[in-house]
């Protein structure tokens, strides 16, 4: 009776860990690519090379910034493009950059804010933050007065700083998961 019941418990301990197992896949297969959950994401390399860019419309989306619905952000342009899964811009808005840019790559929005006081003391919101260089955490913010972060700053600062109307179409587009596609 005692090897029935050895073998009873091992049978039941296999398919829990197997059960465990399949339902770890489950969940890792319905996580948004690129997010781990955590403010510090890492990027998932791309290019250094800057994106092709329409020469007659500046505004345009670039090439090489990747298919379905995104956030693509040009470090190179300051500018942002709210990109709906049909690959049509919803938007485009010009962003005034903290000190500290991201590495081009692609993210996930990873946390969000309602409202805040932001590195360099100044109220903000719709705070959308995507990853951090060091022990900088970078996002997209704007200040309740509408003021552009400080030129000259000896703060590190990752605040990506939009209009307050653009703030509230980023807040509405880049919820929990959202991809950030970050270009030159």
């Amino acid at each position: 009776m005692a090897s029935s019941s050895a073998g009873f418990v091992a049978g039941l301990t296999a398919v829990a860990v197997v059960t465990v197992g399949f339902l770890t896949y489950q969940a890792a297969a319905t996580v948004p690519a690129g997010f781990s959950g955590d403010a510090r994401a890492s990027a998932s390399p791309t290019t250094a090379a800057k994106a092709p860019r329409d020469k007659k419309n500046p505004t345009a989306l670039p090439g090489g910034s990747g298919t379905g619905e995104r956030v693509v952000y040009s470090v190179d342009d300051d500018r942002v493009w709210l990109v709906a899964a049909t690959g049509r811009v919803e938007r485009t808005f010009m962003v005034t950059p903290g000190s500290v840019d991201p590495v081009p790559g692609s993210y996930a929005v990873t946390s969000r804010s309602k409202a805040v006081t932001g590195t360099d003391g100044t109220p903000i919101e719709h705070v959308v933050r995507f990853t951090s260089v060091g022990e900088v955490v970078i996002g997209f913010s704007a200040a309740v007065d509408n003021a552009p972060p400080p030129i000259e700053t000896t703060v590190k600062t990752g605040g990506i700083r939009e209009s307050r109307k653009d703030g509230d179409a980023m807040w509405v587009f880049a919820t929990i998961g959202q991809r950030i596609v970050v270009i030159r």
